[in-house]
């Protein structure tokens, strides 16, 4: 610039380079997954650079350079030439994860020798994986015990017989309890799978970084943190709390709560006599069924909170489908298909851009609400049901199979207006309220 001020594509420039420096850096840190990163805010970098470009113009306002705030080949070089660079990254990381023989050679595997370590009954037991699959299940036996297979990919089976004779697994004490742990040195190329038993009212905590995970028949709490792999528990009497961040989640036979927080893929929980409880972003359909304290489930669209359900639930693909849920019902989404069978409790919903359907095979008894926008409400109720009603639909029509004296029907300048009760007029009141939609009220 003319006063004397740098230009604002030093700037950028300097500030892009850090900016991918950082994430190549904490890319070679486990766990760190640079291709999802940049999948969801990679718009974040035009935003950035439009905003140092105003920055820029307003600066040069001031001065003679009126072209200082230009965006210059050079900077869109550098820009496209650092993408392809962690486009490079991430595609090599990708054909590592997914066809690992094109890079490590032939696998040699060699079974794992482990005595076995005496310890209490109610220890508390820290089980540690970097790359391999960790199965853990309860016994009456106080003590631990390991087996399994340890795997070395190698051109050369010499190379990797002799790599293999370096690994192994190591039950050491770390203050009150116990660590277990593959001594593989952090090798890319070796993969230690575990299968370990362990004292049912022992406390154990999993940490594996990559490889599945699944635990069985343990009668105390259990505290899992996966990162890439699938998760399986199964008939456990305490609570259940999961870290993830990529995979399926299958939880079945639970006495105690579940929580699961992260990220993943698709998450199954079935027959838990506790609640269960969700947060974060899984891609895959999220399905619940005979939970009996409920469901919470919390993600950057949807909020939702349901009291009971002994039928299922089933979450995803712009869906929200629940069956059979005797308890209350509070849900605020937006662009889901929303459909509520034979709900027993409170029914509150607010969506928008996502049709809704509420169907009893009973009369209801509790309160219901739906505001919705952008798209229609459907409830239907047997013939019998008895209910206070008002019901207002903007831009749209409202059509109701009950008629009675007591029910008024408006319509102005487009707007649709229904009011009134049916029935004896003491049932629960429903409010109904959408926008560019209609309402529908049959007759079951």
């Amino acid at each position: 610039m003319s006063n004397g001020r740098p230009r604002g594509s030093s700037i950028f420039s300097g500030l892009l380079l850090i900016f991918i420096g950082v994430l190549l850096l904490l890319h070679n840190y486990h766990g760190f997954e640079l291709g999802r990163i940049l999948t969801h805010w990679w718009p974040l970098l035009l935003i950035f650079w439009g905003a140092l470009k105003l920055y820029e113009r307003m600066a040069v306002s001031r001065s003679d350079d009126v072209g200082g705030s230009r965006i210059t080949p050079g900077e869109v070089f550098l820009v496209l030439g650092l993408l392809a660079l962690v486009g490079v990254v991430v595609a090599v990381e990708g054909v590592k994860e997914h066809f690992p023989e094109w890079v490590s050679g032939d696998t040699t595997t060699a079974d794992l020798d482990v005595m076995p370590k005496p310890v209490p009954a109610n220890a508390r037991i820290t089980i540690r994986g970097i790359h391999g699959d960790i199965s853990v299940r309860g016994s009456d036996e106080p003590e631990i015990r390991v087996n399994g297979k340890k795997n070395v990919r190698s051109w050369n089976e010499s190379d990797a017989h002799r790599v293999a004779d370096r690994v192994g697994v190591e039950i050491v004490p770390n203050g009150d309890g116990f660590d277990v742990q593959p001594t593989s040195g952090g090798d890319s190329r070796v993969s230690v799978d575990m299968d370990v038993v362990v004292p049912s009212k022992s406390a154990v905590t999993i940490r594996n970084e990559k490889g599945d995970i699944s635990v069985a028949d343990m009668g105390t709490p259990v505290t899992i943190n996966g990162g890439s792999g699938d998760i399986d528990v199964r008939n456990t009497k305490g609570d259940v709390n999961i870290d993830m961040r990529r995979g399926d989640a299958k939880i079945s036979g639970t006495k105690g709560d579940v929580k699961i927080s992260g990220t993943g893929d698709s998450v199954d929980v079935t027959d838990a006599a506790g609640n269960f409880t969700i947060n974060g972003e899984f891609v895959g359909p999220i399905r619940a069924e005979k939970v009996a304290k409920g469901v919470r489930f919390v993600s950057h669209r949807t909020d939702l909170t349901l009291t009971q359900l002994s039928g299922h639930m089933e979450a995803g693909s712009g869906n929200l489908d629940i069956v059979d849920a005797p308890g209350n019902l509070n849900v605020r989404t937006h662009e889901e298909e929303i459909t509520v069978e034979n709900a027993g409790g409170k029914i509150k919903i607010e969506n928008r851009n996502g049709n809704v359907e509420v169907r009893f095979s009973s009369p209801p008894k509790e309160d219901i609400d739906i505001a919705n926008a952008s798209a229609g409400i459907t409830l239907g109720l047997p013939e019998a049901s008895s209910f206070q009603i008002v019901a207002d639909c903007h831009s749209g029509d409202i059509d109701s199979e009950f008629e009675a004296d007591s029910l008024k029907k408006t319509t102005e300048s487009g707007d649709s207006h229904l009011e009134g009760k049916y029935g004896n007029g003491r049932g629960p009141k429903i409010t109904l309220k959408t926008s560019y939609g209609s309402i529908s009220i049959h007759k079951n």
